[in-house]
């Protein structure tokens, strides 16, 4: 193909792809051509705005490591996380919302037990989670698999500390035969996401604050159920409206209840979706 030019393009880079043999990859392809053309289109895009989109993506990359995600965090400050998660996870009513996953998950998290303390030394007010396991039947889910993550009260993840020795604020452990679980850890916190990377330069360019309102990471995984990712937000806090990454359900708002010896309660009922057979 010769002497392409900008009415004529698009429909031959459709073409050099449309022998894509699977069908959904092919679907994919198709529409990201037409649509990044159609953007380039309707903003003008000049040659050194492309250029320096390259460069921010490319040094968005660069951040990107086993202990950071910097393009979920792109993701999520576009909206496009939450977008995904609410296309993909439409459950029955009475089931628990999902939200984002986060640029913060790390496999191979330390496994407790029931009443131990996720987490191990990170700073931070004394708190104790429970909380039940069920169906939508109401039915309890024994042994469930509750993966848990958090800051600490300055508002960093254990991944952020170059120097930690160990694991804190995260853990796996399993919900007992009545599915109820219990663990200690610290009062979540708001906190901004890491604004020193690509990521970080967007939000100042555009006046978005980086914060998000505090909360508490929950990964449920049961035989039979569908897998959940979600949130708890604590109540009362002043980002629940503007949270930095679109991520906040009302129905996922808790209160944490400061006890007579100071240390703080949340209690919380999680209710998963079947898997469809």
């Amino acid at each position: 193909m010769r002497n392409l030019n900008e009415d004529t393009i698009t429909q031959a880079v459709i073409e050099r792809f449309s022998k894509t043999p699977d069908p959904r990859l092919k679907e994919i392809l198709t529409s990201l051509i037409q649509h990044l053309h159609a953007f380039a289109r309707e903003t003008q895009l000049t040659e050194a705005e492309w250029f320096q989109g390259i460069d921010f993506l490319t040094r968005t990359g660069h951040m990107c490591d086993d202990k950071r995600q910097e393009f979920i965090l792109l993701s999520d400050t576009l909206g496009l996380s939450m977008l995904t998660v609410a296309m993909n996870n439409k459950k029955p009513a009475g089931c628990t919302e999902a939200t984002v996953f986060g640029p913060f998950y790390v496999e191979g998290a330390p496994k407790y037990e029931n009443g131990d303390d996720v987490a191990n030394g990170a700073s931070g007010q004394p708190c104790v989670v429970r909380g039940t396991v069920r169906g939508l039947d109401g039915q309890p889910v024994p042994h469930a698999t509750i993966e848990v993550w958090q800051a600490d009260a300055d508002g960093n993840y254990d991944v952020q500390y170059t120097e930690l020795a160990h694991p804190q604020a995260r853990g796996v452990l399993q919900a007992r035969a009545d599915g109820s679980f219990d663990f200690r850890t610290i009062v979540a916190e708001a906190y901004p996401i890491p604004t020193d990377g690509p990521v970080g330069e967007m939000l100042r360019a555009s006046k978005n604050h980086p914060w998000r309102p505090a909360h508490l990471h929950f990964m449920i995984k049961a035989e039979g159920y569908e897998t959940l990712i979600t949130h708890v937000f604590r109540d009362g806090d002043p980002y629940l409206d503007s949270d930095a990454v679109f991520g906040v359900r009302q129905s996922l708002v808790a209160d944490w209840v400061q006890q007579a010896d100071g240390s703080w309660l949340l209690e919380f009922d999680f209710v998963l979706n079947p898997q469809k057979k």
